[in-house]
C-alpha cells in the first residue's frame, strides 16, 4: 500500500484554496500559512487524513483578527462592563467603516484649511442635549472628570459628599482620582445625610466647584438624604453633576437614573457622563453644560491626551442621529414578545432531545445604570454544563447560571441573533453525543 503521506497536498496548493485565500484576507497570509502547515503535520502523524488538511488548517485559524472575540450576550444584564457595555447600531457600525480610511476630520473641504475636530458630532450632541450652551468629547467618563478638575480646579477645593465618594470600579477610586489632579477635596455631610447648608458652610474663596456624583452602582436606603443640583446652584459656585450612564433626557421606565437635560436646566454648570451606556454609543466621556467652562477644558493641553478618535466620533454621531440604539430597543422591549420567543427557542431545541424551557426573568441595565432596577424578561432554560459549554463555543454565548439552570436571558439578545442562538445550544448538544 503507498504511504498516505504521499497524498498530503502541497502548501502552495492548499494555500490555493478559496476558504483558505479568503482567510488571507481577513486575518493576513501568514496566519494561514502557519495553520496550513500545522493541519500538514496533523496528517503526517495520522491524526487528520490527507484530504482532510484544509478543514483541519480552518479549525486551526483564530476566529477574528483581533483576540476580541463576538459574543453573544444572554446574562440579562443590558450594559455589560466585561462585554464593553453598549452594543454599537448597525448606523454605527457603518460610521465606523466609513470613517477607517482618510476622513475630513479636522479639515474644511469647501476652503481647504484647518477644521474643529469632530464637529458634526459635537454639533449632533448640542442638538440632542439642547440645555447645553456647549459640549466637548473625551475618551471615557472618568476623564471628563479628570479634565473638569485638573482644568477647572487645580490648587482649589472641590467640595462633594462623603456619601458620592464612590469606587468606580475595578479598583479606581474617585477620590483618589481627583485627588491625582492636584485638586483638593472637601468632604461634607455623612455616607447617608448631606444638606445644602453642608455645601455652604464648606464654600469659601478656595472652592472651585461643587462636585455632584450620581452612585450609579449601589442604592442606600432608609434614613437618607442627598441634595439636588436645584438646591445647590444658587450656593455662588459651578456645581458639576456627574450623572455617569449618560441617560440624554428623562426615560420613563428609569425615573430615578439622572438625565443631562435635567441636571443642566436645574442649574447645572457642566454635566459629565459616559457614552456607551444609556446613551447606546461607543467608549467616550461627555462634557456638556456653560460655555466658558467647556470652552476651558477644552483648550486645557490635557485635552490633547485625552480626545477620542474619528471611528468614536462617527459613531457617536450615529448614534445621535441614526436610528434607535441596541439599547434603547432592549429597554424598550415588550416582556411578553421576549416569552414567546423564549418559547420558539425551546421548542426548536427540544426536538433535538435538549432539556429547554422557556422561563420568565428578570434583567437589569447594568453598566452603572439604574441600580435596582428589574426589566421584566425571559429566557431560555437549559442544563447547568451548557453554560462553560456555550462559553467555549464557535459563537460564545455568555448566560447565567440561576437556581442550578443555566439561563440565556433574552433581554439583550437581538431577534436576528435566535438562529446563532439556537445553532449554538445545538453544537453542545451533538458535542455530547
Amino acid at each position: 500500500m503507498p504511504d498516505a503521506r504521499r497524498r498530503i497536498p502541497r502548501t502552495d496548493v492548499l494555500l490555493r484554496d478559496p476558504r483558505l485565500l479568503d482567510a488571507a484576507d481577513r486575518i493576513g497570509p501568514e496566519r494561514v500559512k502557519s495553520a496550513v502547515r500545522q493541519a500538514q503535520q496533523q496528517a503526517r502523524e495520522g491524526i487528520v487524513k490527507p484530504e482532510g488538511v484544509v478543514d483541519a488548517a480552518i479549525a486551526l485559524l483564530p476566529r477574528t483578527v483581533s483576540g476580541l472575540q463576538p459574543v453573544i450576550n444572554a446574562t440579562g444584564v443590558l450594559l455589560h462592563t466585561n462585554l464593553g457595555r453598549a452594543p454599537l447600531s448597525a448606523a454605527a457600525r457603518r460610521a465606523v467603516q466609513e470613517a477607517a480610511g482618510p476622513t475630513d476630520v479636522e479639515l474644511d473641504l469647501e476652503t481647504g484649511t484647518r477644521a474643529r475636530r469632530g464637529r458634526t458630532a459635537l454639533a449632533a450632541l448640542c442638538a440632542r442635549v439642547q440645555a447645553a450652551a456647549a459640549v466637548h468629547v473625551v475618551n471615557n467618563g472618568a476623564a471628563a472628570l479628570v479634565l473638569a478638575a485638573t482644568a477647572l480646579a487645580v490648587g482649589k477645593e472641590i467640595v462633594v459628599s462623603r456619601g458620592e465618594m464612590v469606587e468606580i470600579g475595578d479598583g479606581f477610586r474617585l477620590p483618589d482620582l481627583l485627588v491625582s489632579t492636584g485638586a483638593r477635596l472637601r468632604e461634607v455631610g455623612t455616607t447617608n445625610r448631606t444638606t445644602a447648608e453642608d455645601y455652604a458652610r464648606a464654600i469659601g474663596p478656595e472652592t472651585a466647584f461643587i462636585l455632584k456624583v450620581h452612585p450609579s452602582n449601589f442604592r442606600i436606603t432608609g434614613f437618607t438624604r442627598a441634595t439636588t443640583v436645584a438646591e445647590l446652584a444658587p450656593l455662588g459656585v459651578p456645581v458639576v453633576a456627574d450623572i455617569g450612564s449618560g441617560l440624554p433626557a428623562p426615560h420613563p421606565l428609569l425615573p430615578e437614573e439622572p438625565d443631562a437635560r435635567t441636571q443642566l436646566e436645574a442649574g447645572a454648570a457642566l454635566v459629565t457622563a459616559s457614552g456607551d451606556k444609556l446613551l447606546g454609543g461607543p467608549q467616550c466621556g461627555l462634557v456638556l453644560g456653560r460655555e466658558d467652562l467647556v470652552r476651558t477644558m477644552a483648550r486645557h493641553p490635557l485635552a490633547r491626551a485625552l480626545r477620542v478618535d474619528k471611528m468614536t466620533l462617527a459613531a457617536l454621531e450615529a448614534t445621535l442621529t441614526g436610528p434607535p440604539t441596541p439599547t434603547e430597543q432592549a429597554l424598550g422591549a415588550d416582556p411578553g414578545e421576549l416569552y414567546r420567543r423564549a418559547e420558539r427557542l425551546a421548542g426548536m431545541v427540544r426536538a433535538d432531545g435538549i432539556d429547554a424551557q422557556a422561563v420568565r426573568s428578570r434583567a437589569t441595565v447594568g453598566g452603572g445604570g439604574a441600580p435596582g432596577v428589574a426589566l421584566p424578561s425571559a429566557a431560555l432554560s437549559l442544563p447547568e454544563p451548557y453554560a462553560a459549554a456555550l462559553r467555549r463555543g464557535r459563537v460564545p454565548v455568555v448566560g447565567r447560571l440561576d437556581g442550578g439552570r443555566c439561563l440565556l436571558d433574552l433581554a439583550a439578545v437581538p431577534a436576528d441573533d435566535d438562529q446563532r442562538l439556537t445553532e449554538a445550544v445545538r453544537s453542545v448538544r451533538a458535542e455530547e453525543r
